[in-house]
């Protein structure tokens, strides 16, 4: 993954780590609530906690971002922050009321966006325009890479050292991203003065019209809002089989560290088929990719839902290999798409949905799975499916929309 171009390959060696900490701290909560609580429940609460509060932590995030003249060290704080959150989540868990973990968990999660949509709107400013078809799918390598080494590395973990050394082993890797961050490239000229609608109509904008900025902007874009809606359905679903898989790694494996394992499967074919994007940036359309992933998604869904151990392993699998793709559509709609001035926060807007799909999904595959872990996976094969529809169904709020084209 690495490129010729200095500020590129500081930017992929931050993302990488950080993106690996940041997979590996799922699993790795998942399984120490698991590991304290004894019940699914439990540990699919504390995963939602983390997660869900980026609904509101994304459009800050991005607000703050787009306005900050050196949004790298912005990001480098949020990283060393986040880190500590999970460390704190994980010295009361067990040790305290159960709302007092929650609570750390919620106010960690408002921080999330910035390890996957406050990074990535930083990657214009990183190599020439002419090689960002490249360096995008090369960006969503590192969520591949990441997916397939947190989850091997929480689950290995777990099993040797027990869960919650994962989740220590996860915050460090966070923090260890925050001086590549630090060094990202300053914005070129003055910062962007807030804006509250399409043009400014003055530099004291209202804080919450300057915070819903990127949202409008998503609403306002056909393709931005497709994209965006399509993603946030099959990481509702993701949420959903993240949750399934330490309890149906038990029953196959005997383990639930196998069932976390499992998730690196889906990573590898990801990062098989990204890597081929990345040779071929321009081979299919990510519109088409974005429509097409989904139905792929869904059928191997309902493939593990069967529970036996090798069709198990080969839906997840499949999973990877139309997750992989979708990512990497995603960003180029979202490079193509977004107003320079909200970049940022379009980016993290978009992520901070996403993860909040993924808690929603965990969140209610938490109970099913206590008792139907196959029947939960049906419902996120029906959940994935129903991207299909949505997504030609969707219609922009307002705001111009422009040509579509390969990105």
């Amino acid at each position: 993954m690495a490129d010729r171009h200095p500020s590129s390959r500081s930017y992929l060696v931050g993302a990488l780590l950080a993106r690996t900490g940041d997979e590996m701290a799922g699993p790795a909560l998942l399984l120490a609530g698991l590991a304290l609580t004894g019940s699914a429940t439990g540990a699919s609460s504390l995963l939602a906690a983390v997660t869900v509060s980026a609904a509101i932590g994304g459009p800050v995030l991005g607000a703050l971002l787009d306005c900050s003249p050196r949004p790298g060290r912005l990001l480098a704080g949020a990283l060393v922050l986040y880190a500590t959150g999970l460390a704190v989540a994980l010295g009361t868990l067990g040790r305290g009321p159960v709302a007092v973990t929650l609570l750390v968990a919620v106010v960690t999660g408002l921080l999330g966006p910035a390890l996957s949509g406050g990074w990535t709107a930083q990657l214009p400013r990183t190599v020439p325009a002419g090689r960002l078809p490249r360096a995008n799918a090369l960006d969503a390598m590192t969520f591949g890479a990441a997916g397939l080494a947190g989850p091997a590395l929480a689950g290995g973990a777990a099993e040797a050292l027990g869960a919650p050394t994962a989740v220590v082993v996860s915050a460090v890797l966070i923090a260890a991203a925050a001086p590549a961050a630090w060094r990202l490239p300053p914005v070129s000229g003055p910062a962007p003065a807030p804006v509250s609608g399409p043009t400014a109509k003055s530099r004291a904008a209202p804080l919450t019209g300057f915070v819903t900025s990127g949202v409008r902007a998503i609403a306002g874009s056909r393709p931005l809002a497709r994209a965006t809606l399509t993603s946030v359905l099959s990481c509702s679903a993701q949420g959903m089989m993240t949750v399934c898989l330490p309890l149906l790694g038990e029953r196959a494996a005997g383990g639930a560290g196998f069932g976390a394992a499992l998730l690196s499967c889906a990573a590898l074919s990801a990062l098989l088929a990204n890597a081929a994007l990345a040779r071929h940036p321009h081979a299919v359309a990510p519109d088409t990719v974005l429509w097409a992933a989904p139905l792929l998604q869904a059928a191997a869904l309902a493939l593990a839902a069967t529970g036996g151990p090798v069709a198990l392993v080969v839906a997840v699998a499949v999973v990877g290999l139309a997750e992989g793709p979708q990512l990497t559509a995603l960003f180029a709609v979202r490079h193509r798409e977004a107003p320079e001035r909200l970049r940022a926060q379009v980016f993290t807007t978009g992520a901070s949905l996403k993860i909040t799909g993924f808690a929603v999904g965990a969140a209610v595959a938490g109970p099913l799975a206590d008792r139907f872990p196959s029947g939960a996976l049906l419902v996120a094969a029906g959940i994935a499916a129903l991207a299909v529809p949505a997504c030609f169904a969707v219609r922009p709020g307002g705001g111009p929309t422009r040509p579509t084209t390969h990105a």
